[in-house]
């Protein structure tokens, strides 16, 4: 019998079963589509060689004056700063705590701080300086000053335990004198739902009794990070704003804070929720945040749209001569996130989205509600590009271009089944404009991190999923790749180096899209395993019966448009559609650049194809498949 071409459009398809979703790829992973046809991702490496300590929530990209390029990474324990092929701790520090007293024990690591009412937790970080020990420890004060610790364990409010890299040799103190400086807190690594006594309304339940049906959501550690001019704005989700002058004088060794030079914001609302600079004016805008005492009130309003005078980041009380001002939105609970967009800012509630715009005075901007019964998942769940907006919400897929829109998807019953809906604010969105992509990466119902994704491609207009997980992302546009974080909870990192360091992670920074393999901080390379698979093809219908006559495929012609090393064609044989797959006679066959065809001997009512790589430098992008098929009876 002739070659049959066997014709599969772009797409995964996972809203209908494996024999319904003709004509399309049903499931892949590590493989995206470009002009119609399925290929292997590109591959990706560590720029530096180190790895982070803590799970990596944010990136922001910049050029300063001098055009130097920065990406800031906020962790949920650090601020740092990649910087030509390095990183640099850049993290704010809280008020000094004072000087405590040490005590040691004769081979025992542990090291005990006195310190009056020292307010610190267990797994907080915290800076040693000006060090004097007491006698007979076996340390020196190179062990201690200027070194990071992460609280071991608290032993009342005044005494806390870290510890060492090695044993004391003897047993010393309480004496001595040692500074202590804790890091600022930003939250912890996964979000969750609380409960316990005063977690639920007033009057539910018995006195005494903690709540166990309803919860208030505890959300991870978050910073907003965005850049006035040369100078980083940070933002502690529900906490402060810090600043750090890329241009100043040596600002790889200088932290962020509030008292920067020029940049001060110790006017700054107090708590919010996220900030962000407005387009073209330069306000500073803080969204959920509180509102100036002039406004009357004085805690956190979670619907509060606050901001600066123009070209001043530290003035907010509203005058006659400035354009600070404050705006409480009306539709939903809290406002999730905002967007640069074309002149003016989108900004999500968990219900609602409205467009905020610059009027000039006396308001300075107007709001405008533009959308209802479409809020955002989380914080970093929705991305604009080339003037329209992409957004996951807790019900499906939206996009905004003037008009909200719901984004049909081929892959949407698959996600939400999938998804822990409990960690929204975990949903990282993400562009790779080198191939029109929008990537959300979300935590799957059995993990507490990070471990799927979902990509819509915004030219081919299609849908595809993956296992690779990433908890940040920035596009290449100051930088000509993306860049991704990875995180490992059971990892241990290497920078900044925290004596005592435990349960915290690593993650790993990533530049995307060179060459074939994944390239760690040490310069290890490892396979991308990358594949697709079709869906159940059947050779024909007879009396309106789908696949009531068995095929037999003889033969089979591979087109790869491009091939490097091997690729691997598996077919799957079925005779009903509710049965699992069976590897054909022969298969699974390696096929090369210069391979014709293969031969195979396969027999039944349903076929499907898999393209899969396994191995290290290898990549492929498929063209058609022509099958060698004929009827072989019923039986």
């Amino acid at each position: 019998m002739a070659l049959v071409d066997f014709k599969i459009l772009p797409g995964i398809d996972k809203q209908t079963t494996s024999a319904g979703a003709e004509q399309r790829w049903i499931d892949s992973d590590n493989t995206r589509f470009r002009y119609g046809l399925p290929e292997k991702v590109g591959g990706w490496q560590s720029p530096v060689k180190k790895s982070i300590v803590g799970i990596a929530r944010q990136m922001h990209a910049f050029a300063n004056l001098s055009g130097k390029r920065y990406i800031i990474i906020g962790t949920d324990k650090f601020l740092l700063a990649y910087y030509d092929g390095e990183l640099y701790d850049i993290t704010p520090l809280s008020a000094s705590l004072g000087a405590g007293t040490i005590t040691t024990v004769a081979s025992s690591a542990n090291v005990t701080i006195t310190l009056n009412s020292h307010g610190l937790v267990a797994g907080q970080i915290i800076l040693m300086t000006s060090t004097t020990l007491p006698s007979g420890t076996g340390y020196t004060t190179a062990n201690f000053d200027n070194k990071l610790f992460q609280v071991t364990s608290i032993t009342d409010s005044n005494n806390f335990v870290i510890t060492q890299s090695s044993a004391a040799t003897g047993n010393a103190g309480p004496g001595g004198s040692i500074t202590v400086t804790p890091y600022v807190t930003v939250g912890p690594q996964v979000q969750t739902i609380g409960y316990g006594w005063g977690t639920s309304t007033w009057g539910n339940g018995n006195w005494g009794e903690d709540s166990t049906g309803e919860g208030v959501v505890l959300e991870p550690g978050l910073w907003s990070l965005d850049n006035f001019g040369s100078v980083l704005i940070a933002t502690i989700a529900n906490g402060p704003t810090f600043t750090w002058n890329s241009n100043g004088s040596d600002p790889q060794t200088t932290r962020a804070s509030q008292s920067t030079s020029g940049f001060v914001t110790t006017n700054n609302p107090i708590s919010s929720r996220f900030t962000m600079v407005s387009p073209t004016t330069r306000h500073l805008v803080h969204f959920g945040s509180v509102v100036p005492s002039s406004g009357g009130l004085s805690s956190q309003d979670n619907m509060a749209v606050v901001f600066s005078d123009q070209e001043n980041i530290n003035s907010y009380t509203p005058t006659s001569v400035n354009t600070a001002g404050s705006q409480i939105l009306q539709d939903g609970t809290k406002i999730m996130t905002a967007l640069r967009a074309k002149e003016s800012m989108l900004v999500w509630t968990d219900n609602a989205l409205y467009n905020m715009r610059f009027i000039g005075a006396p308001f300075t901007f107007g709001f405008e509600q533009v959308g209802t019964n479409c809020g955002v998942v989380g914080k970093n769940a929705a991305v604009e590009i080339d003037g329209v907006a992409f957004w996951m919400s807790p019900k499906g897929f939206f996009a905004f271009d003037g008009t909200v829109k719901s984004l049909p998807c081929s892959v949407e019953d698959y996600v939400y089944d999938d998804i822990d809906t409990t960690k929204g604010q975990q949903v990282f969105a993400g562009i790779n404009n080198l191939y029109t992509e929008v990537i959300w990466w979300y935590p799957s119902a059995n993990s507490d991190y990070n471990d799927r994704y979902v990509v819509y491609n915004y030219s081919e207009k299609v849908w595809y999923t993956g296992t690779e997980p990433r908890t940040s992302w920035i596009d290449a546009e100051i930088y000509a790749k993306p860049f991704g974080t990875k995180f490992t909870s059971t990892g241990t990192a290497n920078f900044p180096v925290v004596l005592g360091e435990s349960g915290l992670g690593k993650s790993q920074l990533f530049e995307h899209e060179i060459g074939n393999n994944q390239v760690d901080e040490n310069g290890t390379p490892s396979k991308i395993t990358s594949f697709i698979k079709s869906f159940d093809f059947d050779l024909q219908q007879q009396g309106g019966v789908v696949g009531e006559v068995f095929l037999a495929v003889r033969r089979f012609v591979p087109d790869f448009e491009s091939i490097t090393g091997d690729a691997t064609i598996t077919l799957n044989i079925k005779r009903y559609p509710q049965q699992s797959d069976a590897e054909s006679t022969l298969s699974p066959f390696t096929i090369t650049s210069t391979t014709d065809k293969k031969d195979t001997r396969a027999r039944g009512r349903f076929v499907n194809l898999q393209i899969e790589n396994k191995d290290l430098n290898q990549s492929w992008r498929f063209g058609t498949f022509r099958l060698d098929i004929q009827p072989d009876g019923r039986r």
